[in-house]
């Protein structure tokens, strides 16, 4: 296929003007031609760096007449001849010019980070719920909104939308005692340097020491000197399958605060076939990308690995056997002496109710910083 009919083709694909036959063939090429694959990629990360630079320079524009705007001579002579009025202005008004004072220098200097914002749909039909920058960033904004409402009544302001910072996170969760987690591999893909935040916010570096894409599969080992071991894994990592209907549970990141969820095992295979996965019916959000998926008795039987791109409230998890042949194939000299041991026998949440179960489950996920 040439390169100018393959950008045609995702052009259309991209902006949703693909019949659902030609979608499913397009979606087909890439699972089967890993070349055709990695060209499609780099033209969406081309597009969407090429979008965030027009929109980097739209808010330039905004910046710019709102500065014309502002008749700065005029405001001089007024403060000489008004003083009475400046005051009383900053009186009434001095915590909303600081509000939008201090998103304006938030945006300028989310625009000097910014390093692209790529979609999080790959190309085997699911969507990967690691969090990026913007994400984040679009919570703080909800957050601000009565604010920034009241600004709008007060004084011109223009309203730029903020770009996210090259960073991006998602969860992990403890493999050992001593430091070893597993996250996605698409979590970590990409990253110079990767933290980890437990539910106290105390973050430490970590080493990455093994990954695996085909699993979507990443061991790190946290290397800080601030880390002391944890006690031992309440949890085991079950080998055999789960029988569907089961009750599951998750937990994971998708904000500052850990989030858990709970469902049941809806199939034992993923998008079609995909014998790698688990199908669940549980809610995921962007940022549960690599936590634990268990069961009632405290087996980890999968790892959140994203939701179905046009299958409403599916969600789908790495089956725990495939973390354990992950494992299995680390190379000795990768683990540097450091055991990794994993339990595969005994866990000691059965019988415990699914509040108990967090309680002992919280200490052992993590949020998984990933900065570039």
């Amino acid at each position: 296929m040439s390169n100018n009919l393959l950008i045609e083709l995702t052009d259309r694909y991209l902006n949703g003007e693909l019949t659902p036959a030609e979608r499913l063939e397009f979606e087909k090429l890439r699972l089967e031609n890993a070349e055709v694959n990695s060209r499609i990629d780099e033209h969406i990360k081309f597009t969407s760096l090429l979008k965030g630079y027009g929109e980097q320079q739209a808010l330039k524009h905004q910046l710019q007449t709102l500065h014309h705007q502002l008749d700065v001579d005029q405001m001089a002579q007024d403060a000489v001849e008004k003083p009475v009025w400046i005051v009383q202005l900053w009186r009434n008004h001095h915590s909303k010019i600081s509000v939008a004072a201090s998103v304006a220098v938030f945006v300028i200097f989310s625009t000097l980070f910014f390093s692209g914002y790529f979609a999080g749909k790959s190309g085997n039909g699911y969507v990967e719920m690691k969090l990026d920058g913007i994400d984040k960033i679009k919570q703080q904004v909800k957050l601000q909104g009565n604010q920034i409402n009241s600004i709008k009544n007060d004084i011109i302001a223009a309203r730029p939308r903020v770009m996210g910072p090259g960073r991006f996170s998602g969860t992990g969760f403890a493999l050992s005692a001593n430091g070893y987690l597993v996250t996605n591999y698409h979590v970590v893909n990409g990253g110079d340097s990767v933290y980890v935040q437990n539910a106290a916010g105390e973050s430490y570096h970590t080493k990455l020491v093994y990954t695996d894409a085909k699993y979507d599969v990443a061991i790190l080992k946290i290397d800080d000197p601030a880390f002391r071991a944890l006690a031992p894994l309440p949890y085991n990592f079950k080998r055999s399958k789960t029988d569907l209907g089961e009750n599951v549970f998750t937990a994971g990141y998708p904000g500052d605060s850990l989030v858990c969820g709970r469902g049941y095992l809806a199939s034992a295979a993923g998008l079609r076939g995909d014998t790698l996965m688990y199908e669940i019916s549980a809610p995921v959000n962007h940022g549960n990308s690599g936590g634990p998926l268990w069961d009632c008795t405290g087996n980890i039987i999968g790892i959140i690995r994203g939701r179905g791109a046009e299958l409403e409230g599916a969600a789908f998890a790495v089956k725990s056997k495939y973390l354990l042949k992950a494992i299995e194939s680390i190379p000795a000299d990768s683990l540097n002496s450091t055991k990794l041991a994993v339990n595969t026998t005994r866990s000691t949440m059965n019988g415990l109710t699914w509040p108990q179960q967090i309680k002992k489950m919280r200490n052992y996920v993590f949020m998984v910083k990933v900065y570039n």
